[in-house]
């Protein structure tokens, strides 16, 4: 007789911000079907229609607390390729100078405060490591929770330093920047960058110096670095890695096998007249669209993007481009899992459908031939991803933090590229026209499509690292790809689903915090509690 389906919906899932929900079967204790629902509508595009055409400026970095630097970015390359400017070499690097800072401060946060927590909970108690993770990760009372949410911080000092404050700074314009950092300013950031460095991520995450770490080209070379001394076994990255393999959260969270990046940290001597045909080949960390199955990759173009509405709160045509969009929301946004269900749109590539955006996308892309010769690239992950099968929770979160030590090493080149008595802004000369800019946000592909016409914004479209990874399914049925990812997870106790945060937080699914679950049957509520 085969077993009745169960139905777990889990809302909010998050633990930063209150607009994801995610529904579950279970059959048999693994997930067999799934749905995310962004619940929560914004309205950027809307709000920006007929503005002046700097308003974005403003306005985006407001889209996220935590990745304004991000937005700000996108929103000043878009207009930077809509009116033709000229951005000089120092601002160039002052911008990618914020970003990195932002991402990196990301780091410890959702580490400690977002991502450990998960192995503090009950259903590991059995764990042989379960004990020394609550001594470490507990929430609050953890020793090394506390180093890290703590240390988080320093890194954006440097980014206030550029823009004033963060959040919410527009240091960042068409032609340049507004800021024009001394050499004290360049000193303070260096001392900054050090501290982080020596009471974080060498002392507590990496238990040995980074260029020892560094060293680490394939999944043969990690396993080796990790059993070389007790200090690389006993590093916060030795016991997450030990540990993820104990409870398992290396065996589900695959998603699709397709990933994207739009590449980020334009080059400073190639990227000053910017367009947006000519972004690809002036990136320091290349894009990409790397296909898992076949094991190959291409360079990602703007112009393959389209926006699928099937499934979305929205009442236009589905499948077109970005500057195609009209962004007119439904008035009433009834939850109809047949129908419609979610604010988020299908983000899909014209040619390879679904893809998997984020750190894991970067890395794997980080690891193919494609692109230029002077572009980062880094083998590790690529590596471990084939080895282990493919992806999961563990390989997700692990290209996350080992991307911060590549980020590092570009913050460090931006405050040496540094020409104090040159300039930092040149002045634009406003026109009507189309932009585009883009960057990766930490946790994903981030874009800003513009079109000016008579001095005003006539539209806007964002697409977020979110939207590509918790959009519904498309046209063709296919679901979104943390829908994918939750397949096949294995529920060990549905009244506590640890494993659909895990799925979830691995993608940084920023959100927030009560899980409800129902019994689909019967109607009855199985159990409410809060889960940060």
């Amino acid at each position: 007789m085969s077993a009745a389906i169960q139905t777990l919906d889990i809302s909010p899932v998050g633990r930063v911000e209150g607009d994801l929900d995610v529904r579950v079967d279970i059959k048999d204790g693994v997930v067999v079907n799934a749905w995310t629902q962004a619940e929560l509508f914004r309205g950027f595009e809307v709000i920006l229609r007929d503005k002046d055409p700097q308003a974005g400026l403003v306005v985006t970095p407001r889209a996220c607390g935590i990745c304004g630097a991000s937005h700000l970015t996108c929103a000043a390359w878009a207009l930077d390729t809509a009116w033709k400017t000229e951005v000089p070499r120092n601002a160039i690097l002052a911008r990618n100078l914020g970003q990195i800072v932002e991402s990196l401060q990301s780091l410890p946060r959702h580490h400690y405060g977002l991502f450990m927590i998960d192995y503090t909970n009950k259903n590991y108690a059995k764990s042989k490591f379960y004990e020394e993770a609550v001594k470490r990760w507990a929430p609050f009372t953890g020793t090394n929770f506390e180093i890290g949410v703590t240390i988080s911080g320093r890194p954006v000092e440097i980014y206030a330093l550029l823009g004033g404050q963060w959040p919410h700074s527009s240091y960042m314009v068409p032609g340049g920047v507004m800021c024009a950092p001394t050499l004290t300013d360049v000193t303070r950031a260096w001392g900054i960058l050090e501290h982080f460095k020596r009471n974080w991520i060498e002392a507590v995450w990496l238990g040995c110096t980074l260029e020892r770490y560094q060293e680490i080209k394939s999944y043969d070379d990690f396993m080796a670095w990790l059993d070389e001394r007790p200090e690389h076994a006993n590093s916060d990255l030795g016991m997450f890695w030990r540990m993820s393999l104990d409870i398992g959260a290396d065996k589900y969270g695959n998603g699709v096998g397709k990933y994207v990046s739009w590449g980020y940290l334009p080059h400073e001597d190639k990227y000053q007249k910017p367009t947006i045909e000519g972004r690809n080949a002036a990136l320091i960390m290349k894009s990409g669209v790397y296909d898992g199955h076949a094991d190959t990759h291409k360079l990602m173009d703007q112009k393959f993007t389209r926006e699928d509405t099937l499934h979305a709160w929205y009442d236009e045509p589905g499948g077109v481009h970005p500057f195609d969009r009209t962004t007119k929301p439904t008035r009433k946004n009834i939850v109809d899992m047949a129908g419609k269900y979610s604010w988020a749109t299908a983000v899909r590539h014209n040619e390879d459908g679904r893809l998997e955006a984020g750190p894991l996308s970067r890395q794997l892309i980080a690891g193919g031939r494609h692109g230029e010769s002077f572009q980062h690239y880094d083998p590790l992950v690529l590596d471990m991803y084939k080895k282990l099968g493919g992806a999961s929770v563990m390989l997700r979160h692990f290209a996350r933090m080992h991307e911060g030590l590549a980020l590092y090493r570009q913050a460090e080149h931006a405050l040496r590229e540094f020409k104090l008595n040159d300039p930092w802004y040149i002045k634009p000369t406003e026109k009507d026209g189309r932009g585009w800019g883009a960057t990766e946000a930490i946790r994903g592909a981030l874009c800003h499509w513009i079109e000016v016409q008579g001095g005003k914004i006539k539209n806007y479209q964002i697409i977020a690292p979110t939207t590509w990874n918790v959009g519904p399914r498309s046209q063709d049925g296919n679901r979104g790809p943390m829908e994918e990812a939750l397949i096949g997870a294995t529920i060990a106790d549905p009244t506590d689903p640890v494993e659909v945060g895990h799925v979830c937080r691995s993608y940084d699914s920023c959100l927030v915090c009560t899980v409800h679950a129902h019994d689909a049957s019967t109607g009855e509520e199985l159990a409410r509690f809060r889960t940060a």
